[in-house]
């Protein structure tokens, strides 16, 4: 099966990373390998890439897409928030730049097998990376009530939280609820019909917050945001793209934080936005906001 996966707001981050020749970038996010491709035409004829992904399938994806750039890239196997110990393992000190894109690849979404798409029968799955033991089937099936209420409140910020936690309980006691599908129709038989809207599907919150939960995607950025800044050279700068409100706030809290403590520069005083043009030619780019700090 062939992917095209359309990377996000590509020249506004090798912009802000100051991409040239003979500097060493971090991609932590490297899906595709779309931003890293143009990362590495920037830096020709002697940048460095580090690419780093923790789930395979994209890997293999990135690799074949990267593979002209030779060995000015070096990819791992492993999530952005163990870089410490990837640079060191490179003996490198320093890195001019560090990219994140934290949104789903077309690698992902369009394999129902993978479970992060609602739209389909898929497996109920959402593992970013597959080594991991915990499904989001496990997650939805072996949870009590509450805690399955706390994770649709706190990652997904659903206002139907409890009559969703209610009706998945209910759900498994018949039989266990295996399928994206099957968490869909007990998302929509929770939420009352009319706060049904054609602008987000009802289901979105739910499978935000398993995803979240079952990948500690929060607790990662978390990591990064707080010691990322120090894989940086002096004017080596930080480029997060994120997609969804919590990851934002976390992304605007961290540079806001290093910020007071003298460590970085926030270039980015309001978070910079996909074109039009972008958001008419990638739909699933509408919602990005990419967020820049220097370290000082």
């Amino acid at each position: 099966m062939e992917f095209k996966h359309i990377p996000v707001m590509v020249e506004e981050a090798v912009d802000l990373l100051r991409c040239e020749p003979g500097r060493t970038f971090v991609d932590g996010t490297l899906g595709g390998g779309g931003h890293a491709e143009e990362i590495l035409k920037r830096t020709g004829p002697d940048g460095v890439l580090i690419g780093v992904e923790w789930d395979q399938e994209a890997i293999d994806e990135a690799e074949k897409r990267l593979k002209p750039y030779g060995n000015r890239v070096r990819v791992f196997r492993d999530n952005f928030v163990h870089l410490p110990a990837i640079l060191k393992s490179m003996a490198i000190e320093s890195v001019d730049g560090i990219l994140l894109d934290l949104g789903l690849s077309s690698i992902q979404l369009e394999k129902e097998e993978r479970g992060f798409s609602f739209r389909g029968e898929g497996r109920l799955d959402m593992r970013m990376d597959e080594r991991r033991d915990c499904t989001a089937a496990d997650l939805v099936n072996g949870l009590p009530a509450t805690e399955l209420e706390r994770i649709l409140l706190e990652f997904g910020e659903e206002r139907w939280a409890r009559r969703i936690a209610k009706a998945i309980v209910s759900e498994r006691e018949k039989q266990p609820v295996q399928t994206t599908g099957a968490l869909r129709r007990i998302v929509y038989r929770a939420i009352p019909k009319r706060f049904h809207t054609r602008r987000i599907d009802p289901a979105t919150r739910t499978f935000q917050a398993f995803r979240i939960r079952a990948n500690e995607e929060l607790e990662n950025l978390r990591g990064i945001m707080e010691s990322g800044w120090e894989a940086l050279r002096r004017e080596g700068r930080m480029c997060v793209i994120s997609f969804h409100s919590l990851e934002d706030r976390m992304v605007k809290e961290g540079f806001r934080r290093l910020e007071g403590q003298g460590v970085m520069r926030i270039l980015t005083k309001r978070p910079l936005r996909p074109s039009e043009e972008e958001q008419k030619r990638n739909p699933r780019a509408r919602s990005a906001k990419l967020r820049c700090g220097e370290r000082v």
